[in-house]
């Protein structure tokens, strides 16, 4: 499935001439809502759940705090991450960058160390599979974790010196280690008050 198919599960595409990437930030900058911009397409972002932004956040804290006093950042949600060579504009939900460059740009980020997508739904098949082929292509980039809310597990993926990506998976009682920026999340702290996932609808009956 190329990129583009796979991000109309997530959003759906405005019906926008296809537009190069300075036209895109022209446009973008008097939007009010966020958007994506893949390869010469834009694309409205789905909304999440709450349950996402607190696990987000938690990751939020413990890095800010991890990070306190270093070159390093933390950022969530609302800051775009550039990728040059797949022509693309995300909005990670987290992402940390190490990068002078970065820091001296606030509104676009290029250079992260680590980025984090917590799954929901209608965006882990292309968190998982398009968005991460392009995240790859970013030379900076170390670890790309996912987490799971409703299972309680994640799965990180590190860049070794063979230029290979492995997969570090962690089920619901175990630490993550992001070795990218030397930190280890206790479960405790990673799922800290995370409601229950919502019980399924009941069935109409007969």
């Amino acid at each position: 499935m190329s990129l583009i198919a796979s991000e109309r599960a997530v959003g759906y595409a405005l019906q926008k001439p296809r537009m190069t990437a300075e036209e895109y930030l022209a446009w973008d900058a008097g939007q009010t809502e966020k958007t994506e911009f893949i390869a010469g397409e834009v694309f409205a972002m789905a909304g999440g759940e709450d349950r996402n932004n607190t696990v987000a956040l938690n990751l939020v804290m413990a890095l800010r705090q991890h990070l306190a006093g270093s070159p390093c950042r933390v950022y969530a949600h609302d800051l775009k991450l550039r990728v040059e060579a797949a022509d693309c504009f995300f909005y990670p939900d987290l992402m940390v960058t190490c990068s002078a460059s970065d820091l001296s740009d606030r509104l676009i980020k290029r250079e992260p160390v680590l980025v984090a997508e917590v799954l929901s739904p209608s965006t882990g098949a292309f968190d998982r599979g398009d968005k991460f082929a392009a995240y790859r292509q970013l030379p900076s980039l170390r670890e790309y974790l996912l987490v799971d809310v409703d299972r309680l597990r994640c799965d990180l993926f590190r860049k070794g010196a063979d230029g290979l990506w492995v997969l570090h998976p962690s089920e619901a009682g175990q630490a993550v280690h992001l070795a990218s920026v030397d930190l280890t999340v206790p479960p405790e702290a990673m799922w800290a008050d995370l409601e229950p996932a919502a019980a399924p609808a009941a069935p109409p009956p007969p």
